[in-house]
């Protein structure tokens, strides 16, 4: 649309409602506010809720082929040409309450140089930095600005969390060297979250490279520039992130080494106890068939006799066993 009102934007239950001021602001967006290129508009929807579903599919700001991808299901980061706008799917780390962060939060944003449509489920944390910004006036000027910024962010908490789990393997590695396992599960949650993280932000790192290299309108050289950093960003992380790969197979190879070599002295413990009591298991099985004859059973110091002898056989044995140094 050539046109774009603010009515034509209003919806009940969105998450945000903004019309960038130009200069690093916003305002709430109202039904006299037109949308442009040196002030888009920015709409935020949470898609699961029933005016924000009704709103993506009714909408006529927004193309036919949109809508479907706006609410659809969560999938590996992209960017479409669509007409005049460009369709752009992100991950993030999941920051919310009683979630891992490896189960990442999609964010599906279309933009054109006058209107910003973005959508979720999930919270996005990191929309909390570019709020704040635009709230104290230094936040971003226009679409190319807001989708540099945003990436940004989405990179900053990306690269957090691989820090954290790179300080993960580092302790893991410090326990090992004192010869302390993890506990049952830890090792193959990090690997996990390490090959899913890997999993989406290769992708992800394409879509930056992407956005920096196409000359979209609304882009300057400078934004294009800023998004080619993210990108190398992002990829230094993808680096990081195959080095802790490698170095999880490592540990998890020592783990088992260490573990195999638990067992192996556990059960050389227990043959040298049943070598030190195989005379004696011998002689007790022997005499303890009770049958006519046996040697002392009418002696009143047999039995003493019977155990000293025992004793004796233990000790030798484990004398022994000793001098051939297997004790």
């Amino acid at each position: 649309m050539d046109v774009i009102k603010g009515e034509e934007l209003q919806v009940s239950d969105a998450v945000y409602a903004y019309q960038l001021d130009g200069k690093g602001g916003v305002n709430e967006i109202n039904q006299q506010c037109v949308a442009s290129a040196e002030k888009p508009c920015w709409l935020h929807l949470d898609y699961s809720l029933p005016e924000s579903e009704k709103w993506i599919n009714s909408t006529p700001v927004l193309p036919d082929n949109v809508r479907e991808a706006l609410a659809g299901e969560s999938i590996r980061p992209k960017v479409l040409r669509m007409g005049e706008g460009t369709l752009v799917t992100l991950r993030s780390i999941n920051l919310n309450a009683n979630a891992r962060p490896d189960q990442l939060v999609t964010i599906r944003v279309y933009l054109t140089d006058k209107m910003i449509i973005s959508t979720r489920h999930r919270k996005v944390f990191s929309m909390n930095d570019i709020i704040n910004d635009m709230q104290h006036g230094s936040g971003p000027t226009d679409t190319g600005t807001w989708l540099v910024e945003m990436c940004d962010g989405l990179t900053d908490h990306t690269s957090d969390f691989i820090e954290d789990l790179h300080d993960k393997i580092i302790d893991f590695e410090d326990a090992l060297m004192e010869q302390q396992l993890p506990e049952r599960g830890q090792m193959a949650l990090l690997r996990k979250q390490l090959i899913v993280l890997r999993r989406y932000m290769s992708p992800q790192r394409d879509v930056f490279a992407r956005l920096a290299s196409e000359r979209l309108p609304w882009m300057t050289d400078d934004e294009r520039r800023r998004m080619q950093e993210i990108s190398d960003r992002l990829g230094r992380g993808l680096d990081d992130l195959d080095a802790s790969i490698a170095r999880t197979a490592v540990l998890s190879d020592e783990i088992s080494s260490l573990m195999a070599d638990a067992l192996n002295r556990r059960t050389y413990t227990m043959s040298l106890l049943a070598m030190v009591f195989l005379p004696t298991t011998f002689l007790t099985g022997l005499f303890g068939v009770n049958l006519g004859g046996i040697p002392g059973a009418s002696h009143p110091l047999g039995f003493s006799i019977f155990c000293g002898i025992l004793v004796m056989l233990v000790g030798g044995v484990a004398w022994w066993m000793k001098r051939s140094k297997w004790l």
